[in-house]
């Protein structure tokens, strides 16, 4: 029966971050303190979200999970690439990180053993 194929959604582990205070170096010895806060401009790492960029080096919509920074200026990570250095408010929240990474992709046509 050759039909529409709905699209599969598939889940992964993407986590929830760490509760560390410093970063190491090769030595295990302290190099940088961490935030305190996990989530700047009411965004935290692993939140799905639009950016509309209308100029610049970024200019388009990008559609993806976004890593957060105390500056403002966050990365989001598209199934294109990564877009580097947009600003908190071009941001628009989709879905909020619960631990889990979205994706979806075309049901696999199954033949029968029978």
């Amino acid at each position: 029966m050759a039909g529409p194929r709905s699209p599969v959604l598939v889940t992964g582990c993407a986590g929830r971050g760490t509760h560390t205070r410093t970063r190491p170096d090769k030595h295990g010895f302290p190099r940088l303190r961490m935030p305190r806060h996990k989530q700047f401009f009411g965004y935290a790492t692993g939140d799905l979200a639009r950016a509309v960029v209308p100029t610049g080096k970024n200019a388009g919509t990008h559609t993806g999970r976004i890593a957060v920074r105390s500056t403002g200026s966050f990365n989001i990570t598209t199934a294109h690439g990564i877009v580097q250095g947009v600003r908190h408010k071009r941001f628009r929240l989709l879905q909020r990180a619960d631990g889990y990474a979205y994706s979806t992709r075309p049901e696999r046509k199954t033949t029968d053993a029978a």
